[in-house]
């Protein structure tokens, strides 16, 4: 009730004398009157010319609302040839129409750009600095990393094997039943693919020669890297930027300690370590489900898919897909550890970061397999 009676005292009272125009203000100009008063403001702002005086004696209550109010019928007096003064202004209107006031001086915001065959070049520009801009990052978090093992190979104590067990843990053993529930249901549903085509060749057989090959040779280490770049990559990501944050890697270097040798090192070679034992449980657990599929779909029996299986792939096609694990390991590692020293200051940037270093880490470990693949094709193994 109060609110009310006091927006229905709120208006503007105009007087003119002597060629000079008194607009007095009264009442509670806030958020609950502005409404009301909007229409005499902007009746006074397109009426008034000379001189023009903005009394605000009479005001009882004034909030942001009514400051801002205030502040646009001057302008629009302004606008049409007035010159204008305010006066009778509390302590507490001062401090409104000095912060409304401010918003003038901010600067407008860049126009949006339509995407023109020059910003098209433009963003590719960017983009390829930005690659480089990577690639001489991980080389700098490398080079750190291997000079921080040099030195630890000199002196074992500073190698921080509780550390790595620690997150050897976290990235091997934890993700242990993901990974083979994963590779369990993959395997299986390349057999029944298999067989679904080769049934009308009358060469379901050949089943196990697909599987054997498609998961030792490529997928078995590949959704085992993906895997890992979005769950341990990601969370190394996040842990290195809200270090970055708080402020706690700055902290490290003043107390004479290097980051890389302590936050970085043993995360990659847990990494390096984890992902071909993971790849090699991810294989064996392929197969399996490769072999309880083709069992109850095509009525292969375990033993006939093991000696298939014997006899399809050799120990180079599983050597492969474990030759590959360490490098990709070591990939996600870089690529994480590089994003997380990214971060600013704020939650947005750190969930940027670590959206990017997912996306760069399976971009990458998808390419660098690209690579192995037409390596090993080039030498025959």
């Amino acid at each position: 009730m109060i609110s009310e009676s006091l927006a229905t005292e709120a208006g503007l009272d105009r007087a003119t004398v002597g060629g000079i125009t008194r607009l007095t203000a009264h009442g509670a100009w806030t958020i609950e009157s502005v409404a009301d008063l909007e229409k005499e403001v902007d009746a006074a702002g397109g009426e008034a010319s000379g001189r023009v005086i903005i009394d605000l004696t009479g005001v009882g209550r004034i909030d942001t609302a009514g400051a801002w109010l205030i502040h646009r019928l001057a302008i629009d007096l302004g606008e049409a040839g007035a010159t204008v003064e305010l006066v009778g202004l509390s302590a507490n209107a001062k401090r409104l129409m000095d912060a409304v006031q401010l918003g003038d001086d901010l600067p407008e915001p860049p126009p949006v750009r339509r995407m023109t065959p020059l910003a098209f070049l433009e963003a590719i520009g960017k983009s390829t600095y930005g690659v480089w801009q990577d690639l001489v990052d991980g080389a700098a978090i490398l080079g750190g990393v291997t000079r921080g093992i040099v030195r630890a190979t000199f002196q074992p104590k500073r190698f921080r094997f509780t550390s790595i067990v620690f997150h050897l843990d976290r990235t091997g053993l934890q993700a242990v039943p993901i990974i083979f529930l994963m590779s369990f249901l993959i395997g299986g549903i390349i057999a029944q693919q298999s067989a679904f085509q080769l049934r009308y060749f009358g060469a379901d057989i050949y089943v196990v020669d697909l599987v054997g090959v498609l998961v030792l040779r490529e997928l078995g280490v590949l959704l085992t890297a993906i895997m890992l770049a979005g769950r341990s990559g990601s969370a190394y990501t996040a842990e290195i930027g809200s270090m970055k944050m708080r402020e706690e890697i700055d902290a490290l270097k003043v107390i004479g300690l290097d980051p890389n040798e302590v936050l970085i090192m043993p995360r990659i070679i847990a990494l390096v370590i984890a992902l071909p034992i993971l790849t090699f449980i991810a294989d064996m657990a392929a197969l399996i489900g490769g072999a309880v599929v083709s069992f109850a779909y095509t009525d292969i029996p375990f033993e006939t898919f093991i000696i298939r299986l014997r006899d399809a792939v050799g120990m180079n096609t599983l050597a492969v897909g474990l030759i590959k694990a360490p490098f990709m390991g070591l990939v996600i590692g870089l690529i994480a550890a590089s994003e997380g020293l990214k971060v600013e200051g704020s939650a947005e940037s750190l969930g940027r970061q670590t959206t990017a270093s997912v996306v760069k880490a399976i971009f990458t470990v998808i390419v660098a397999d690209g690579f192995f693949a037409i390596f090993f094709a080039s030498i025959n193994y």
